[in-house]
Formats: structure tokens, sequence, C-alpha cells
């Protein structure tokens, strides 16, 4: 696994606090690689000007870069084209299965990316929308599927190896953990610089009427409440795998950035860029930064936004992991 220019690629871990600390926060950056962009900018934002007013006797871990592979080569993805957050789903059952998806899949990635065959399938794709309703187009696109590994949204053949990775770290460092707090960093739905607070879990347990009491404003993906659809194979609802015994309260931070058809504009031209296309070649430039564009706004206008809601959100969980 190397970058664009061959360099190697790692996850990087900073701590700060006890590392006996049984109560912990954990804040993850680049679960979808290009997303890591806000992510690292919050993160190290934060331990710049705040890491010392944590409370004593806590940790606040950060994961940087859970996807190196997408970070470096600005896809969603990971190097097996897998989307990590389709990735943890139960490998010893039988797969999920998104009917939907097979009737969108050879318009989604189609072999030929000319501006002809773009405007060809994307009608199509539109007409499909139409007949199918929002709703269920948005869940036949997004939720995962596991059949067609050059397509979006692809869960994989099995743990790929930043789910193993975050598996068996998460075994070793979390293990005498009490108490875990997590808040999960993305971009690319929603509003322009608004993070919604989403929940892997149900509006009947425990952890979300916990997670409301921490947060207030929690969405969840399970009960149809959040701009995300309901997924199959995300890391958060996993989570209580991780270390059994641990109180886990779980969230992910989703900051739009621009519209949602030009989001998936830009996940289509990556996917043929990688499966069809030279990722190298002349025509990667600019879809790398379309991408980029599509879950990262450069402008300091839009840092200024996403930072608040980030900081309130780690603060309220270094109250709730202590109250």
């Amino acid at each position: 696994m190397a970058g664009p220019e061959g360099e190697g690629l790692a996850i990087d871990v900073a701590e700060v606090g006890p590392l006996d600390a049984e109560r912990v926060v954990l804040v993850v950056s680049g679960t979808h690689g290009v997303e890591g962009y806000c992510g690292s900018a919050l993160q190290r934002h934060w331990l710049e000007n705040h890491a010392t007013g944590i409370p004593e006797g806590v940790a606040v871990v950060l994961v940087h870069g859970l996807n190196p592979f997408g970070f470096a080569w600005v896809r969603r993805v990971n190097e097996d084209n897998v989307d990590l957050n389709r990735n943890f789903v139960d490998w010893d059952a039988p797969l999920p299965t998104n009917e939907g998806y097979e009737l969108l899949a050879e318009f989604m990635v189609p072999q030929d990316w000319s501006p002809a065959e773009q405007e060809r399938t994307s009608a199509r794709l539109f007409e499909l929308g139409d007949q199918m309703g929002f709703e269920v187009f948005a869940a036949a696109v997004s939720a995962g599927q596991y059949r067609h590994p050059t397509g979006v949204f692809y869960g994989g053949a099995g743990p790929v190896w930043s789910h193993r990775w975050l598996r068996t770290w998460a075994a070793d460092r979390l293990d005498s953990v009490q108490r875990l707090a997590i808040i999960d960093l993305h971009t690319g739905l929603g509003p322009w610089g608004h993070g919604e607070l989403i929940t892997s879990e149900s509006v009947h347990s425990e952890a979300y009427r916990r997670s409301v009491k921490w947060w207030g404003d929690i969405a969840s993906m399970v009960d149809g409440e959040s701009v995300s659809a309901r997924l199959d194979g995300d890391w958060l609802a996993a989570a209580h795998e991780f270390a059994p015994g641990t109180e886990v309260t779980a969230i992910a931070i989703e900051y739009g950035v621009i519209d949602s058809i030009s989001v998936a504009q830009a996940l289509r031209a990556d996917a043929w860029l990688h499966a069809h296309g030279d990722p190298i070649g002349p025509q990667s430039t600019a879809i790398r930064a379309a991408t980029r564009a599509a879950f990262a706004d450069d402008d300091p206008a839009w840092l200024a936004a996403v930072w608040p809601r980030f900081r309130q959100t780690i603060e309220a969980a270094l109250d709730g992991i202590t109250g």
C-alpha cells in the first residue's frame, strides 16, 4: 500500500492524558480517506489550542487517517475500492443484499467517461431516481453493496486492512477502559458547514438516550432521522464489539460541503478513474480536484463554520464520560 509518489502510508495515533485512563474520548479522522482533510484540521487545531484543558484522569485519543490510502489518493475508499463504513458487517453471515443498486450499477460506473457517456448515464440515473423515489434511490446508491467491486459504496469481500487494524488496536488499547466516547469525523452530506450529529443506535436504546443527554441534537441513522441513509457495515455500529464490557457512546459528525448531486458525480468519476482509467494519467488531476472539493471546502469561512460544532461535541463528550 503506497501513495501516489510511492510513499509509505500509515495510521497515526496521538494521545493526551494517562495511558491507564479508564475514561477515554476517541476522535477518528479519515474513515473515508478524502474526508480526512477536515478531520485532520480539526484534530490538529484541538491539539494545538485545547489539549491542556482535559479533566484529570481522562485521555483523549486521536486516530488520524483511519483510511490512509484514500487520504493519500484523494479517494473516499481504500486500496481495494472498499468503503470502510460498509465493511463492518458480520462476515460469517450472508451478506446484505441491495437489489436497488443492481438496477443502477451499469450507469453508476460506466466503462467510458466521455462527455457523451456521462450525459447518457446521468440522464438514465435521473430517470431511475424519479421512478424509484428519492429515499429509495438514495438508499440503493449509498446503503452499501457487495456484488460490484468497481462500483461505488462497495463493502468488500472480507475485513480490509484498516478494519483489521482498528479491531486489533482497539482490543489492546481499550481493554481496561470503562467509559468510551467516540467521535468519527465525516464530510459530504447536508447543508454547507453544518455538522449533523449522527448515531448508529436506535432511538429505543440506552446508548441513544445517553447520546441525547450528552449532546442534545442527535439524529438516528437507524430510525431514518439523519441526512445519511441507513447503512450496512458502518464501524460505529460495531464499536461495542471492540472492547466488551466498556460503555460505548458513539456519534459521527457529518459536515455538509456541496450539493449531493455534485458529490455523487465526483464519486462516479473517481470510481471510473480507478476501475477503467489511469489513476495518474491526464484526467486524474481534474477528477481528484473535484473529489477533494466535494468533501473539503478550502474557504476559511467553511473551516470557521465547522470548528464550533466539533469543539462543542468534544467538550460535551469530556463532560459526559466524567459525569
